[in-house]
């Protein structure tokens, strides 16, 4: 019998609370990974309405209860779907507006929320070669953006090695001036804290630390110097009922292990 504080892996963790930050009715273009189980969570348990797409063209799909898609271009991505469009006219609806909110991970971000997704090290001589933009670009350039991923320092660095999706580029009106004139960072999940962005210098800042976690163990784990907002709060750690709904969704744990 589950107890009303049940234990859970990182991964779980990430995908509860990037699930509680999306509502009923909202248009959501998702990455692979969390983002996906992440949706298609908030999507069975408070926000049915929610509009999942897909950068393999798919609008509005229902994904099937432990048959998780590998990747956004797989045929089990398009269950129930409304419509199964080029990839070319998906990203049109990015540009034209529609999408509430853009959704993925990445392997490096920066105080000002840009994304690293494409190598790691001397792009001549690259420590490691990552998947690259796909439509990371794209969605960042113009939807409001969740990024969930792990609370680490190689990870939250000074400066990403390589600028594959914008975020705030280096802070206050330079995203903007460079005309991305929508969109940009809302949120970064991570399995320590939940963090947002300044209004003014756009620098993250903490919003609340997940339950158990201190300020130091923040820093830590943050390669730059990180700011806490003055109201800084604690969430609630995730329920009964939603580890219950993530695990019957994956239940090889796929994604969340």
């Amino acid at each position: 019998m589950m107890t009303d504080k049940p234990a859970c892996t990182a991964s779980e963790l990430l995908a509860v609370m990037s699930a509680r930050l999306l509502n009923d009715g909202q248009i959501v273009f998702a990455g692979v990974g969390i983002p996906l189980l992440a949706v298609t969570l908030a999507q069975r348990l408070h926000a049915p309405s929610l509009t999942i797409m897909f950068e393999g063209g798919v609008i509005g799909p229902f994904i099937e209860p432990g048959k998780l898609p590998p990747s956004t271009n797989e045929q089990r991505c398009t269950r129930k779907a409304n419509m199964v469009l080029p990839i070319t006219d998906v990203l049109l609806l990015l540009q034209r507006g529609y999408i509430d909110i853009g959704f993925m991970g990445g392997a490096q971000i920066d105080r000002y929320g840009n994304l690293n997704s494409s190598f790691i090290g001397d792009p001549d001589k690259p420590k490691i070669r990552l998947p690259g933009t796909g439509g990371g670009n794209d969605i960042s350039s113009l939807a409001n953006m969740i990024v969930a991923m792990k609370h680490e320092k190689r990870r939250f660095v000074a400066e990403v090695d390589f600028v594959t999706s914008p975020g705030f580029l280096t802070g206050g009106t330079s995203r903007i001036d460079a005309g991305l004139v929508t969109g940009g960072m809302f949120r970064v999940v991570t399995d320590l804290a939940l963090i947002g962005f300044d209004s003014e210098s756009r620098q993250m800042s903490v919003l609340a630390l997940h339950e158990g976690v201190t300020r130091e163990q923040v820093l830590d784990n943050t390669g730059f110097d990180l700011a806490f907002d003055d109201t800084l709060a604690v969430t609630a750690p995730p329920s009964s009922d939603e580890l219950a709904v993530l695990r019957e969704l994956d239940p090889e744990q796929l994604y969340t292990a």
